[in-house]
């Protein structure tokens, strides 16, 4: 330290002639020897590998550098390479590294760097198993945790595990769990390196997982049946629960019985099967390992011989369906066949619940704790000794789930004239089902109900809650037998449910899923428009989908797929009755929507398309009958078009050198899937549909002949009512006939088979039925066919005038008039 300055020099010719003074040096002398850092790229040396190390001294230079390696932390260092101006060293062997360096005359050292540990790998493989092998120990048993060398000649190894919870290192081959605990769950591996060069090892072997359950198992014991005839034998099966591999099983007879069953009293089918032919209690238990480890006793079954006289017991189930769900009612009975009727009556179960000494149990919720075999026995009431034995098991299995039936509908797009099929499945329609039908009327718009904040998003629970209130369809009160119902002269877009219900009292399955038929019609009520006003869309357009009709509350819907209908506010924006589309929904669209309005109607419908390059300019509602109509072909970058070629229902119909497609006169031949393509550019297909443009005449001539009939039969009703009045008697809508009736059925032509429009503002319905009555011989009602039902439902006639659209008619009409001419 005292040497470092800065130092000058100059030399001298004589006493009078010297140089100038040199440049001033700046010696630092340090206080410590410098220590030299070894770095290694790896410290593992892979199988047949090498590996290198530095070694380097900051801030110095003329450094040569010297190596050293010991075998092992209790050995000398031994030198390795001496003096090379190379810091770097290429090894291939496992030890204990470090370096120095030196430089001058006499040479001055460094201090010696930190060591540095490398290990090599040798192509042995460790592989660390479990004696015994089973796949769940249980707390206080005996487990061996074992590590084999593979491969390789060395049989001189010493091992390194990797366990849970120990601070203990085992160096053995084998680490022995004497009382395995929880604790002692977890992954364990192992490795081993070489007794003489102890920093060549194996590769780590992979993880074997132990699970060590916290209680001791207790067995379970079954019986495939409860009582045998004589002669019989019944099967006993202990088992252990969870199951795992390696017990053996022990069989008892009796409450105090401490010995095990053996020889005669049982036959052996399998390790853990027997059969036996004597009355008793039995029970089991198991053991496995060594030392032995015993599970707790299981439960003791009754196993009881059953009678075989005359007078034979049977546990019958009624209704006899094929599958009882959880809620439903059944009955329980024990019937003793034949012989005396003075009997009483003992169950057993192995059920919750057990049935009273009576010869039937009626269960009026039932539920899953009902579950089990069932037996029952009669014993005669004026002698107590003898009895019919006990019967034959009877299991019952409940259903958990509520059933839900599938609605299916067809068509799925309305055109005049359709009928609308529904069709309710269920498993096992004839077990006793009845169905009922609904339409799906929406509920009006509840922002509170339908919208949440998650996260960082709203969530539609539109999309996930029942937004419908159900009403029952006509003729639906009861239930239908059949499963299928048509509705008629249905024009507009339209939801059903239905669901099933059996017994008395009746249980009710849940409600299908809402199922639609959907019409491009527009009607003033509600209507659906499209900006901009065609199905296909690209991509990047902005779209929106506006409501108009008659209510200032509206809600866009859309339905994908097969799931549930969704609002606007999952997939866009609302803003009053306008829904402006997300650009991402657009990607992945090909939807029906349409409006909902809060009073409950539904507007037309449209089945929104969206495409990336290239689009079919359609329109969005149903062409008229001789109309006329132009198909477009676009591509997203707005230029004309050329050779295009336009497809109807994947036939091909035009090659054009415009991209248009015209039909001047359109016909019902024309409806279709259409779809254009555009140098190996393909669009989605649209539907395009046809409506009739028969004149609204024959509809309002038939409407008057209706109405004219209907005020006959209601005229008939008053004058009968007053009939019978006058007698003292009561007037009933509806008298059941002494006889059968012939119905019939009043068509119109083939041309107006049903008759669409709706008499009233929007889409109501008309029902009736009239039921005629026979005429005597002198034209005189006769008392046995006073018979007449009429049935009209009209809504909110009260503030709405009649109405009737050619375009949108519907009546729901059954004229059914039963005369005969007698002589």
């Amino acid at each position: 330290m005292l040497k470092s300055g800065s130092y000058w020099c100059k030399g001298r010719r004589d006493s009078y002639s010297s140089t100038e003074w040199s440049d001033a040096l700046s010696l630092i002398v340090s206080s410590h020897k410098p220590r030299p850092t070894v770095t290694a790229d790896s410290r593992t040396i892979p199988v047949g590998g090498k590996k290198t190390l530095t070694c380097f001294v900051e801030e110095s230079a003329d450094w040569m550098y010297n190596w050293f390696r010991r075998t092992s932390v209790f050995s000398e260092s031994q030198i390795i390479r001496d003096g090379e101006s190379d810091g770097a060293i290429s090894i291939s062997q496992g030890g204990i590294y470090h370096c120095r360096g030196g430089r001058g005359n006499p040479v001055f050292f460094t201090e010696d760097s930190d060591p540095v540990t490398i290990e090599k790998r040798v192509s042995n493989k460790a592989v660390v198993s479990l004696q015994p092998n089973w796949p769940l120990i249980f707390s206080g048993e005996t487990i061996t945790v074992r590590c084999d060398i593979y491969r390789g000649e060395n049989t001189g190894w010493e091992y390194e595990w990797s366990r849970p919870n120990s601070d203990t290192i085992p160096t053995h081959d084998e680490c022995r769990i004497g009382s395995a605990a929880v604790n002692d769950s977890g992954n364990y591996r192992c490795m081993g390196k070489q007794r003489w060069d102890s920093y060549s090892s194996t590769e780590w072997s992979e993880v074997i997982t132990l699970t060590v359950s916290s209680h001791r198992p207790k067995a379970n014991l079954s019986a495939d049946n409860r009582g045998f005839p004589v002669g019989g034998s019944v099967t006993l099966t202990c088992s252990v629960n969870p199951s795992s591999s390696g017990w053996k099983y022990f069989w008892y007879r009796g409450e105090t019985s401490s010995k095990p069953l053996t020889g005669p009293d049982l036959t052996v089918l399998s390790t853990l099967q027997i059969t036996v032919s004597q009355e008793g209690v039995y029970w089991c238990v198991g053991q496995r390992g060594t030392p032995v480890y015993y599970t707790e006793y299981s439960d003791s079954i009754n196993i009881q011989r059953i009678g075989t006289d005359t007078n034979a017991a049977a546990v019958t189930r009624q209704p006899d369906w094929p599958e009882i769900y959880s809620g439903e009612t059944i009955t329980l009975r024990c019937e003793i066949q034949g012989g005396d009727t003075e009997w009483e009556y003992e169950w057993m179960t192995t059920g919750s619940y057990k049935p009273p000494n009576q010869n039937k149990y009626r269960i009026s919720f039932v539920s899953p704790l009902y579950n089990g075999d069932y037996w029952c026995m009669g014993r005669l009431k004026r002698a107590q000794r003898n009895s019919t034995g006990w019967s034959t098991s009877f299991k019952l299995t409940l259903s958990y789930n509520n059933p839900q039936p599938v609605l299916t509908v067809s068509p799925l797009w309305l055109s005049p004239g359709d009928s609308v099929t529904l069709t309710c499945s269920v498993k096992h329609p004839s077990a006793g089902w009845r169905f009922f039908w609904y339409k799906a009327v929406p509920k009006p718009p509840d922002i509170s109900d339908m919208y949440g904040f998650f996260g960082h998003h709203w969530i539609d629970y539109r999309s996930l809650h029942n937004s419908y209130s159900y009403e029952l369809l006509p003729g639906s009160t009861n239930g239908t037998e059949q499963d299928s119902y048509i509705v008629h002269g249905q024009t507009h877009t339209a939801g059903y449910v239905c669901r099933a219900g059996r017994g008395d009292p009746v249980f009710y399955t849940q409600y299908s899923k809402p199922k639609f038929v959907w019409s491009g019609d527009v009607h003033s009520a509600a209507s659906l428009t499209v900006s901009p006003d065609r199905v296909q869309h690209f991509t990047s357009d902005s779209v929106s989908l506006s409501c108009e009709g008659n209510s200032t509350a509206w809600r866009v819907m859309r339905f994908f797929g097969d799931g549930p209908p969704s609002h606007c506010f999952s997939w866009g924006t609302m803003s009053g009755s306008t829904c402006h589309l997300n650009h991402y929904s657009l990607w992945l669209l090909n939807a029906v929507h349409w409006c909902e309005s809060g009073s409950g109607e539904s507007s037309n419908a449209v089945n929104i398309t969206g495409n990336y390059l290239i689009i079919l300019v359609s329109p969005v509602h149903p062409v008229r009958e001789g109309g006329s109509v132009t198909f477009g072909c676009m591509q997203r970058t707005g230029k004309p078009l050329s050779n295009v070629t336009f497809y109807k229902n994947d036939k091909l119909v035009r090659k054009s050198d415009r991209a248009e497609l015209e039909i001047s006169a359109v016909s019902k031949s024309d409806e279709g899937f259409y779809r254009c393509e555009h140098s190996g550019g393909v669009s989605q297909q649209s539907w395009m549909s046809v409506k009739s443009s028969s004149s609204p005449f024959p509809v309002l001539l038939t409407a008057g002949l209706v109405s004219g009939i209907v005020l006959i039969v209601l005229l008939t009703l008053v004058l009968l009512c007053w009939y019978k009045k006058s007698k003292d008697t009561c007037c009933y809508r509806l008298i059941q006939s002494q006889r059968s009736a012939v119905v019939h059925t009043v068509d119109q032509d083939e041309n107006q088979q049903q008759l669409y429009s709706s008499l009233l503002h929007g889409d109501v319905c008309v029902y009736e039925t009239i039921v005629g009555s026979g005429i005597t011989g002198r034209g005189e009602l006769a008392d046995g066919y006073r018979n007449v039902t009429s049935q009209i439902q009209l809504k909110a006639l009260g503030k709405r005038k009649i109405r009737v659209d050619a375009a949108e008619r519907s009546d729901y009409s059954n004229v059914n008039l039963d005369s005969s001419a007698g002589p």
